[in-house]
């Protein structure tokens, strides 16, 4: 193969879930005709005052670029885990903090660790794409999948870290696209092998607040004061302010500084700053949230149990359903203006993900699934 001199050839980039212009004209589909299952937010929409905030912001202004009225919002909601703004930094949706992170740490090594990463997998595509793109190699330790979910082995993860002396370790918790959780216990163990080597656990919590077992895996307490580990948030999700980008990080003071030099300013725009004050200031926003997903998910998973689809057990927002030919049945689905992901991606391409929106909207999805499953069961 000839020599790029110029260096033009990139990595190839992560597939992500989200409806696709592109596709919709292929279709001849309208966007406000079709219905987004490909990601997983809140199925209540953003907060109340969400609109507002962001109608009254001066676009002639440049937006802070330290966030510091948000930096100082988020530290307070998490003053009982004994966070300070100086543990805090905001980002351009969480896969911002990813890339610094990569970055930072294996685009810069930390003595006694190599400039590989270790993934938890199958998870989320930006984790490899991001440490590639800064110089790095990627291992990974996949996870079982047996009769009731998919796990990994804790040893066997510490083990793979004192060995490989990886600059970062992600682990998404729950994981996607498995819905998996793990326990504080465990990552904490985790993060002690991390220390052990010089490099840092990246637990990814996109999904932690919609999750019922939340308090069972939240590390943001242990972020704030263990040196080997960072937590990630996503607004983005949390609070469905998908077109705006949002998320942050908890961390010591010592990371967050690393992140913080790196980090562009005006990165995190004004809307997006206006609107995570609103959404962070409603106390009861996340509870109505998790009361919605844990009925979309009962609606989902029944009805497709009744058909004889295979649903693995979930923390999160999202269902993973076992289909077969899961790219078949997500074009065929996408021509009737319903979009779920296909997870070919994660090594899965006999299972789609349903992130769950409102109860009724996952009754039309099953309805069309149903009505698919019985021209052909067999898929």
């Amino acid at each position: 193969m000839p020599q790029d001199p110029l260096n033009t050839v990139q990595p190839s980039r992560p597939v992500h879930g989200g409806i696709k212009e592109a596709e919709l004209r292929a279709l001849g589909l309208r966007l406000e005709d079709c219905l987004d299952f490909s990601a997983s937010v809140s199925p209540l929409g953003p907060p109340e005052g969400v609109a507002e905030a962001i109608a009254a912001v001066d676009l002639t202004a440049y937006p802070d670029p330290h966030c510091l009225a948000l930096t100082e919002a988020i530290a307070a909601h998490h003053i009982g885990d004994g966070v300070s703004i100086g543990n805090v930094i905001v980002g351009n949706g969480s896969t911002e903090i990813i890339h610094l992170l990569t970055r930072a740490w294996v685009g810069s090594l930390p003595a006694g660790s190599t400039s590989n990463a270790l993934l938890l997998t199958p998870t989320y595509g930006e984790y490899d794409g991001a440490v590639r793109i800064s110089g790095g190699s990627v291992s990974t330790l996949t996870a079982t999948r047996c009769s009731d979910g998919f796990a990994w082995d804790t040893v066997a993860v510490t083990a793979a870290i004192a060995a490989q002396r990886p600059a970062l370790t992600f682990i998404c918790n729950p994981n996607n696209p498995t819905g998996v959780l793990m326990d504080r216990g465990q990552l904490a163990m985790i993060a002690d092998a991390a220390a052990g080597v010089g490099g840092l656990l990246v637990v990814d919590e996109a999904y932690i607040n919609l999750s019922e077992r939340r308090a069972d895996a939240d590390v943001i307490e242990l972020a704030a004061r263990h040196g080997s580990i960072i937590a990630l948030r996503s607004m983005t999700k949390d609070y469905a302010l998908t077109a705006l980008r949002l998320g942050y990080a908890v961390a010591s003071e010592p990371v967050i500084a690393r992140l913080a030099a790196l980090q562009p300013d005006w990165s995190v725009n004004g809307l997006a700053q206006a609107a995570g004050l609103i959404a962070i200031a409603d106390a009861e926003y996340l509870e109505r949230a998790r009361q919605a997903v844990a009925a979309s998910r009962d609606c989902v998973v029944e009805r497709l149990t009744a058909l004889g689809i295979r649903c693995y057990p979930t923390a999160a927002n999202f269902v993973l359903a076992q289909v077969g030919d899961a790219g078949r049945l997500r074009d065929d689905l996408a021509r009737r203006g319903l979009f779920v992901r296909d997870c070919t991606s994660f090594g899965l391409p006999d299972c789609i993900r349903i992130g769950l929106r409102p109860v009724e909207d996952c009754e039309r999805l099953a309805d069309a699934i149903a009505d698919l499953w019985n021209e052909e069961p067999q898929r």
